[in-house]
């Protein structure tokens, strides 16, 4: 069985940690030192605006250099706003740390939802054993190396100051206008943030230039994504500035991409359920036979995300009509 969609993946040099880039009128970034399988070379801080207007865009984690790096690229200027993408511990935990020293208010969509999670007792770890990957070498959105982890951490004490809700200015100053683009799928309480005088968006982990985005149940929710890719689809937006990873310029191929992977997934993992495979396990060990077996754990968490929203749909169900779980068993309707 072929894979999905190949998706023209955008690399990023070399990362230049603690310094402030201009990458482009009005946009500084400062990249964190936290590399991983979730954040590629790093959590991509945004700076928009100058002097006494600027604001942060998901200040990052809890790191003494990212702290430090932030001070010097802030120095003498006045932050008039901090926003947050969503909860995960590589966007949002540095924003109380910011928002106490500069007395800028925090704005976001809303807290991280507590959920239960029915596979939480499943194990979530590998061996460790794999090495570092391409960008784009991914099940699904977990890029590859290092231990295999399933979740990303979430920030469970980020609550905004200000909420903000789909189309709500969420910041605005000299040359710029930040307004919200509610795109749950990710996490449920998503936003990314158009900067209309650019028409650019900076889209925190809903689109990221290197990698395809975990959806991972219960707050990740497949049909939710699906919706936002098709609402940031139908923007026109000239630019897209992931968090992770280097802008996209050409973006409406770039998202057709990003689309046709996803329709080509959950294809596969419709025809897998008609073909007889029963089970995640099973469906995994044939749609991922070219993903090293580390990555199969986190893989079968990218296919629960495509049977709970096939479920919803009618053309799959589990038997005795149980929820939707890594080890549930399915079937064709």
């Amino acid at each position: 069985m072929s894979g999905p969609a190949p998706i023209p993946f955008v690399t990023l040099d070399e990362p230049r940690y603690g310094e402030v880039v201009q990458v482009a009128p009005l946009v500084r970034r400062v990249i964190a030192e936290n590399p991983s399988k979730f954040t590629y070379h790093g959590t991509g801080t945004y700076l928009v605006g100058e002097g006494d207007h600027v604001v942060v865009i998901d200040p990052g984690p809890i790191h003494d250099g990212h702290r430090a790096a932030l001070t010097a690229a802030l120095a003498g200027q006045r932050v008039s706003a901090i926003l947050v993408t969503h909860c995960h511990a590589d966007h949002s935990p540095l924003a109380a740390w910011l928002a106490a020293e500069t007395g800028a208010p925090t704005v976001g969509f809303g807290p991280h939802p507590r959920l239960d999670d029915p596979d939480a007792d499943d194990p979530i770890t590998g061996d460790g054993s794999a090495a570092a990957g391409a960008a784009g070498d991914t099940p699904d959105g977990e890029p590859a190396g290092g231990e295999v982890k399933i979740e990303e951490s979430t920030d469970h004490a980020f609550d905004p100051v200000h909420r903000v809700v789909d189309g709500e200015v969420a910041a605005a100053g000299p040359g710029y206008t930040l307004r919200a683009v509610h795109t749950p799928g990710h996490t449920s309480n998503h936003l990314c943030f158009a900067f209309e005088e650019q028409a650019a968006l900076f889209t925190g982990d809903h689109i990221m230039g290197w990698s395809t985005t975990v959806i991972g149940p219960p707050d990740g929710d497949m049909r939710a994504y699906f919706d936002s890719l098709r609402k940031v689809l139908g923007r026109d937006d000239r630019t897209l500035w992931p968090t992770h990873g280097s802008p996209v310029t050409d973006t409406r191929p770039f998202l057709e991409a990003f689309l046709a992977h996803r329709l080509d997934r959950e294809a596969q993992v419709l025809a897998a359920v008609r073909n007889g495979q029963t089970d995640i396990a099973e469906m995994v060990k044939v749609l991922y036979a070219g993903v090293r077996e580390e990555l199969h754990k986190p893989a079968g968490r990218s296919v629960l995300a495509h049977l709970i929203k096939l479920v919803g749909d009618g053309v799959v169900a589990t038997d005795s009509d149980a929820r939707p779980t890594l080890k549930a068993v399915y079937r064709a309707v």
